[in-house]
């Protein structure tokens, strides 16, 4: 019996990400892949991609687009869900799940031709609690990692094939993802890959990144220059050991290997990202040691770290920005009947894309691009909602959950949420005019994998084929230990000394005196100054700040340091700007105001 090769790729770039970047994305990965495998009708294969990049590629490139429609129509693609902007779905309410599902569900019939009955899970994030939304929405089997099944107590031998399911009655099947084919592929040469498809008995299933085909660090030159992915194509149609079938049709052959019920879990590499640094450090040293003595696939079921909700108590930004989702989805939830729209509904969907909400090897927390497109939706949505039910100008509540309230203060123009805690700082400016929260920055916080920076440890990759980035080590800009220091309290707007903080600096300068002394990314002092202008042109505004009596201004760009598959980088969070008066003895009255206006 020939081994069922069920092979799937997923396609995503975050809501929000630059235009350059999903056009490279789509000039090295998914206009070659497409290409590539469109000249192999007998390569049967499961696609998924994102509702925003989805949207993108069919207005930007149609031509190459009706390419996948064609495989769609001859049976070559099974077309798979998932919420229309890659949103974790344990992370949203039941009728949000059930939202976003539908809507990518309904454009793929739409613009593509073909529903789903098949399902992605954002970063393969699996709760129980997410059955009933799948089910409702038409969604009869998911894929997740195969690691989930060996937490559960299945053998690796058991997982070549699908099992079922439930959560209070609603059944779906789930497919395993093998995690040796995901690190074979496209790593490996491909002659190996090909090679231990074939060994597979059952069904080898594959479902994992498109960027890994091209975007990935040396990838595109592997995958494309040097014919990998032809030659792995060509090696699986001419195996006389191996057949490609969709997840669709495979089902509807075989049966299910039987119930199995799941633990909250993600991709194992996730273990370690959700740990704070001092945790992560003993979990990275017990995997080590584990691994050393050789037991490490045996026990790494047992040696489970954190899992995905973690974020939100890791990062007080991610935690903040989730609730200011949450409770703007009840209040959507909430209007009169008739009142809502599809657009309220998209916002709110685009407010709960993922990528902003989390940081690993690929997380976005860290990007100010990403978490801004999250809030520009939040904010944008919080206005309409405005419109349609008015909320009091002052609302007193503990938001976030960490024991603190905070004070709303809104006047249908702007809102200031005060943290009353004792430092009068405001943890959200937002202007509803420009869609734009001032407040978000991040503040630096100690990562695990800074170590590895201050250490500055090579690749660990040897063997034949190409290095994944899990394994690759590189630095985009010099980082020394002072650029590691993590901040001793959170970023917010007018902390303690009267700090003025928010504004990420992209296409941003200063002007003083009707002139440009410098950009955001610079630093500025100067002296007798009553009026200081800080201009976005990508936020699409200006920030004016005027003081009473002439101050004294120091600002300076605040610098993270990330890692991405690109290497470590330095990423400016927000200006920080200090405003200073040097005062004797007596009695003073200072003011600050701020003028905020959209460009004309």
């Amino acid at each position: 019996m020939k081994t069922a090769l069920l092979f799937g790729v997923h396609a995503h770039q975050p809501a929000g990400n630059f235009p350059e970047v999903l056009d490279q994305a789509h000039e090295l990965s998914y206009r070659p892949f497409l290409e590539t495998l469109h000249r192999f009708p007998e390569f049967r294969f499961a696609a998924h991609f994102s509702g925003p990049l989805l949207d993108y590629l069919l207005e930007r490139y149609p031509r190459d687009m009706l390419l996948l429609r064609e495989m769609v129509a001859r049976g070559q693609v099974e077309l798979f869900g998932g919420g229309d902007t890659e949103p974790v779905l344990a992370a949203i309410p039941h009728r949000d799940r059930v939202s976003q599902l539908v809507a990518l569900s309904e454009k793929l019939e739409r613009l593509l031709g073909a529903g789903p009955a098949g399902s992605w899970l954002t970063e393969r994030v699996w709760e129980s609690a997410v059955v009933p939304a799948l089910v409702e929405s038409g969604i009869r089997y998911v894929t997740v990692d195969d690691y989930h099944f060996l937490c559960a107590g299945k053998s690796v031998d058991e997982l070549d094939g699908y099992f079922t399911t439930e959560e209070g009655g609603a059944r779906i099947d789930l497919y395993p993802i093998s995690e040796a084919l995901r690190y074979r592929i496209p790593f490996a040469p491909a002659a190996e890959a090909v090679a231990f498809i074939g060994e597979q008995r059952g069904a080898a299933i594959y479902f994992d990144d498109i960027e890994k085909f091209g975007i990935w660090p040396e990838t595109y030159e592997w995958v494309y220059g040097k014919g990998w992915l032809e030659a792995f194509v060509r090696g699986v149609i001419e195996s006389d050991r191996i057949e490609t079938l969709t997840f669709r049709e495979h089902r509807a052959r075989a049966a299910s290997r039987g119930i199995v019920y799941l633990p909250t879990a993600s991709y194992i590499e996730m273990n370690e990202w959700t740990l704070p640094a001092p945790a992560a450090h003993d979990y990275a040293t017990l995997v080590a040691r584990e691994k050393a003595a050789g037991r490490y696939e045996a026990e790494k079921p047992f040696l489970r770290g954190g899992i995905w909700r973690n974020f939100m108590s890791r990062y007080p930004e991610a935690n903040w920005m989730h609730k200011r989702m949450l409770q703007l989805s009840e209040r959507l939830a909430g209007l009169p009947r008739g009142t809502s729209t599809d657009l309220l509904r998209r916002l709110l969907h685009l407010g709960q894309a993922n990528d902003a909400y989390w940081h690993g090897l690929f997380g976005g927390l860290y990007l100010p691009h990403l978490r801004r497109a999250v809030y520009g939706a939040l904010v944008e949505l919080e206005a309409r909602l405005d419109a349609i039910a008015p909320r009091p100008p002052r609302v007193r509540i503990d938001l976030d959950g960490d024991g603190v309230d905070e004070l709303f203060i809104q006047n249908g123009e702007l809102q200031a949420v005060v943290k009353l805690d004792g430092s009068a700082s405001l943890v959200e400016l937002d202007a509803y005019a420009l869609a734009q929260n001032f407040g978000d920055t991040l503040r630096r916080h100690a990562e695990h994998y800074h170590r590895i920076a201050l250490e500055a440890q090579g690749s660990s990759h040897d063997g034949p084929g190409i290095a994944s980035a899990h394994d690759r080590v590189r630095f985009k800009h010099p980082v020394v230990a002072a650029d590691l220091v993590p901040d001793a309290h959170a970023r917010t707007t007018f902390r303690d000394a009267w700090n003025e903080r928010g504004l990420d600096g992209y296409a941003g300068r200063y002007i003083l005196n009707g002139e440009i002394p410098c950009g955001f990314g610079q630093p500025l002092d100067a002296g007798g100054v009553t009026e200081l202008v800080l201009d976005d042109q990508f936020m699409g505004g200006a920030v004016t700040v005027l003081c009473s009596s002439p101050a004294l201004v120091r600002a300076r760009p605040h610098l993270t340091v990330s890692q991405s598959e690109d290497g470590f980088e330095k990423v400016m969070q927000c200006a920080t700007v200090v405003l200073a008066w040097p005062l004797a003895a007596g009695r003073h009255e200072l003011s600050v105001a701020l003028k905020i206006a959209a460009h004309r």
